[in-house]
């Protein structure tokens, strides 16, 4: 019935990863080298429940590895890397087992593992270790970081088995009918009303519920053609049955087996992933710059030295020489890459080792192809900005600070402009943790004059804990913002950081206003909501505040960055289909598992949120329905009635109301529906008591989960028999179920004074309880409310042949949850810290911007330039829609400007004469009215008639016009006019 605890726990992560999540408590893994990069790889391996990770390291943490490295406090400096790092671990995840080892990497001791990841070795080493997992069939990853580049290496064996490459569950569609033919052709829906199926061609399908030609039913899998958005050709059905009615279409996912290469085989002959073929050469230089790094080091004995031009130009002569039977490389890609190389970086490191993380996660699960065999990553690009670009030997030479790794690349200089930085972060869900989690490695506002904002109204539950790196089970219920906060500070004691529990959005905009905004240098928007994004976007656009912008659903990810003046604005948020079907599908003649599901929700709140929201709100103001319309007004007050008439004394009195219930939804309406259009087992039960349990709540009654007590109470239920009605409507299309009958006025007198008697007998009583009842909203990580949306959508999908749906699905579906799983967040904070340093360099160079999109199923990462704020003429001269027009509007009494001046001002200003002046929907002034009207208009003050209900008056006004001789297509195309008050 209910999910297990992990279930509950890793809900998210299993709607990613599929059922072959389950193999994860049974997996073990090696991660060594406990820098940056394998932290961030141990760390999601643990929040997503791998069952045992050993943590290998044989040095000691050291004061700059704190720049970098989040699971080490100031107390850990001296100790191994490893036993440090393991007791940080062990805190995430009670339900995984982390050790540490700080001896050498033995064959004995590799043969224990399922997957070894090696950060930070040397090449000697990789190759060593790399042919021996080859020989014993162990999954071996490489995962390294230098600088601002990263490289990634598999090698899965020679017959490694995909069981599921793709994303999300396989397709399904409802069969509306299938020719007799050679081929057939099957016409159908996809799950959600008007929308197309979504197979392809070659897809391999199975059909299930078909009537009528049953031979489909059960087949082995059949490809299809595609013929249009609503139609599959499947092969020859001359010889079936004539097709009835009902049936699915599902598509089938074959497993697939890859090979790999070892390591010492596929450095010498790469494969390189790459998301188009012109990252080829930047990739390929990539790779021998890492060999060359390795031969460089064993040579010198170190890294090549900060910006240092002959230890650069040393690392190009051995990368030359390496992969010189690779082809010609990209020397000042080389050059850049070395020039760095002893850099540390934080986001560097989270997208690598997040990457990796999720490879580790394909290795144990079987879910998604993995990475064929080499990607790089880099994003060099930061040094090309203009400060970067001057950065000296000296100034990044180390100072024996934690952020040393982040001298190395910037300079020291950087280091302080980062520490003054005041920024909001909007969210602090998995996203912004991690947002969260690199600011305090990289000293954002952890210097004078710099703070952090954030603010977020959620509190911590459970299913939070797999992917949301600052929480523990003990913070449970406790607001997120506050707990992210608090762990910032242990990460990094100087960040300036300040928690708050509010939405950002109209309704909070005395706090958040204007000038909160435009004191930021930036925001992070880790939202969760379209609606709540696009505003975000609109207030920075408005204030000219650089944002970033960062989702992901599932393994995809994105980072958008809008930068003023510099980036055109972010798209705005389309809307989100709602998941509504039309009421007669849902109520009389439902197709798909959808459909049972959202009736089901439908059913949660009729029953249990707004009865009980009705009644208090009669026994609060009996006259409240007065304010509906009257055939509204006899609905809901009918609802009253029964609500208090069904009031129950005990626990017994829920289990009949319940048991009452089921034979009427799954019994007695469907014998109805028959009756117009002619043609017991354990969810039975379930759904009695959890419909009962929710009863229970709804009247404030004590429940009882003792099933063998409720069949007891069952067994004596009577139940009337069931007769039909005749002559009842049921409708057959939207429109009739929308007609409504005309309000019987007579029956809403007598109701209306009926229920005040009662009303009056129940305030009067001594057992009355204020309010009287609890209402429930349907609450997707609660088990009981899950418990009855599933069964009672499974009761309803078996009446109609549909097939049902198990917890897990019926929890995704009904509460609308979006998956999510630890990589992809932690890569996608990762991406776009990196646009973080370019927006504190101040960089005005569009070519440094990087809006980013993440596959982690299929291994591929997209980094694309910006594009250019669009460009438009008006009134002469050319304009983006980051310009505005900006006025003080004080008059020549030293008083607020009048409309008359304005318009003067603009003429004056600009020579625009203007037909129609605007704030928001309120008309300023208008040329096209009389004499009299336009002059009370222009003698008026800014401000007047233009306040807002219930807040204060505004310090600046938003103005729009409109001006004569202007083109229809203007209308979008000027810009507005700010007029700040005295």
């Amino acid at each position: 019935m209910a999910g297990s605890s992990e279930e509950g726990l890793y809900s998210r992560q299993l709607y990613v990863l599929g059922g072959g999540a389950r193999r994860l408590a049974g997996a073990a893994v090696l991660v060594s080298g406990l820098r940056g990069t394998g932290a961030q790889v141990a760390a999601a391996l643990v929040l997503a429940g791998t069952g045992r990770v050993v943590l290998h390291d044989r040095g000691v943490a050291c004061t700059a590895d704190r720049g970098q490295q989040f699971l080490l406090g100031e107390s850990d400096v001296g100790q191994n890397r490893a036993e440090a790092s393991q007791r940080a671990l062990a805190e995430l995840n009670p339900r995984v087992t982390v050790a540490a080892h700080t001896g050498e990497l033995s064959e004995a001791f590799l043969a224990s593992f399922q997957v070894v990841v090696l950060t930070e070795s040397p090449l000697e080493e990789q190759l060593h270790v790399g042919d021996f997992c080859h020989a014993q069939g162990i999954y071996f990853i490489v995962a390294d970081t230098k600088g601002l580049a990263g490289q990634l290496f598999c090698d899965f064996g020679e017959r490694f088995i995909v069981n599921d490459p793709a994303e999300g569950d396989p397709e399904h569609a409802a069969v509306q009918h299938i020719s007799q033919g050679n081929p057939g052709v099957v016409t159908c829906m996809g799950t959600e009303d008007n929308h197309t199926h979504l197979f392809c061609d070659g897809d391999l399908v199975t059909f299930s519920g078909v009537e009528g030609m049953t031979e489909l039913n059960g087949q082995d899998p059949i490809p299809v053609r595609v013929l249009d958005g609503f139609r599959l050709e499947i092969g020859d059905t001359s010889s079936f049955s004539p097709y009835r009615c009902g049936g699915l279409v599902s598509q089938v996912r074959l497993p697939e087996v890859h090979s790999y290469e070892p390591l010492r085989q596929a450095l010498e002959e790469p494969k390189i992933q790459v998301a188009n073929p012109e990252e080829l050469l930047r990739s390929r230089s990539l790779h021998a710059a890492f060999r060359a790094l390795h031969a460089f080091r064993r040579e010198q004995g170190h890294l090549p030295r900060p910006r240092a031009p002959a230890d650069a130009e040393r690392v190009l002569e051995l990368a030359q020489s390496l992969g010189a039977q690779q082809g010609p490389l990209d020397d000042d890609i080389v050059r850049a890459f070395a020039s760095v190389s002893a850099g540390d970086l934080c986001p560097v490191a989270a997208v690598v080792g997040a990457m990796a993380a999720q490879e580790v996660l394909k290795a144990i699960t079987g879910k998604f192809l993995p990475l064929d065999q080499w990607l790089y990553f880099d994003a060099l690009e930061c040094l090309a900005l203009e400060g970067a670009a001057r950065v000296t030997e000296k100034d990044c030479a180390p100072r024996g600070s934690r952020y040393d790794g982040q001298i190395a690349v910037f300079g020291a200089a950087f280091q302080e402009q980062l520490g003054h930085q005041k920024y909001l972060v909007v969210g602090a869900g998995a996203i912004g943790c991690e947002l969260l989690k690199n600011f305090a490695m990289m000293g954002m506002a952890a210097g004078p004059g710099g703070n952090l904002t954030i603010t977020d109204m959620d509190t911590v539950a459970l299913s939070n804990l797999h992917r949301q790196l600052l929480y523990r089970s003990a913070d449970i219920s406790k607001p997120k913002s506050a707990v992210a906060a608090a762990a910032m500070r242990r990460m990094n004691p100087d960040v300036r950081v300040t928690a708050h529990q509010n939405q950002v959005g109209p309704a909070t905009e005395l706090l958040y206003g204007d000038d909160f905004f435009q004191r930021l240098d930036g925001v992070a928007s880790a939202l969760d909501t379209l609606e709540a994004r696009a505003y975000l976007e609109s207030r920075c656009l408005r204030c000219r505040t650089p944002l970033l912008d960062s989702g992901t659903e599932g393994p995809r990810g994105n980072v958008l960055v809008m930068v003023p003046h510099l980036t055109k604005p972010l798209e705005p948020a389309g809307t989100a289909r709602d998941g509504t079907f039309p009421l007669c599908t849902l109520r009389y003649f439902p197709r798909t598992i959808q459909h049972t599901l959202q009736w089901a929700r439908d059913e949660f709140e009729g029953l249990f949120q707004l009865p009980a929201e009705h009644v208090n709100r009669f026994m609060e103001d009996p006259t409240f329905s007065e304010q509906l319309p009257a055939g509204k007004a006899l609905e809901v007050l009918e609802q009253v009635q029964s609500s208090l008439r069904e009031r129950p004394r005990d626990w017994r009195d829920c289990v009949r109301w319940a048991r009452r219930h089921w034979q009427s939804r799954y019994h007695d309406a469907i014998a109805q529906l028959l009756h117009n259009f002619p043609p017991e087992h354990d969810t039975h039960l379930e759904y009695i008591l959890a419909a009962a349990h929710l009863f229970a709540q709804v009247y404030k009654v004590p429940p009882c989960s003792d099933w063998a007590a409720a069949q007891t109470i069952l067994s004596s239920v009577v139940l009337p028999p069931f007769t039909p009605q005749e002559g009842l409507q049921i409708p057959l299309a939207e429109e009739q179920e929308e007609a409504k009958e005309p309000a019987d006025c007579e029956r809403l007198a007598e109701l209306t004074q009926d229920l005040a008697q009662q009303r009056q007998e129940l305030v009067g009583g001594e057992e009355a309880q204020v309010p009287l009842m609890e209402p429930i909203h349907f609450e997707k990580d609660n088990d009981i409310h899950v418990n009855f949306i599933m069964a009672a959508s499974n009761l309803r999908a078996e009446n109609y042949g549909i097939t049902p749906a198990d917890w897990l699905t019926s929890k995704r579906i009904a509460g609308r949850i979006v998956p999510a799983i630890i990589t992809t967040t932690a890569a996608v904070a990762g991406l776009a810290c990196l646009e973080i340093y370019k927006l504190v360099w101040a960089c005005r160079d569009l070519s440094c911007y990087r809006n980013s999109n993440l596959s982690l199923s299929d291994c591929l990462l997209l980094r694309i330039q910006p594009l250019p704020p669009p460009i438009y003429r008006y009134g002469g001269r050319e304009w983006s829609c980051w310009d505005r027009l900006e006025m003080q509007a004080v008059g020549t009494d030293g008083q607020e400007m009048t409309v008359q001046e304005v318009l003067d001002w603009l003429q004056r200003t600009h020579g625009w004469t203007v037909t129609t002046l605007l704030r928001g929907h309120t008309v300023l002034y208008d040329r096209e009215e009389d004499e009299e009207t336009r002059a009370q208009q222009r003698a008026q003050r800014l401000s007047e008639n233009v306040e807002d209900a219930g807040q204060p008056p505004r310090q600046e006004l938003e103005l729009y016009y409109v001006c004569e001789g202007e083109d229809a297509e203007a209308e979008d195309a000027r810009p507005p006019l700010l007029c700040f008050l005295p």
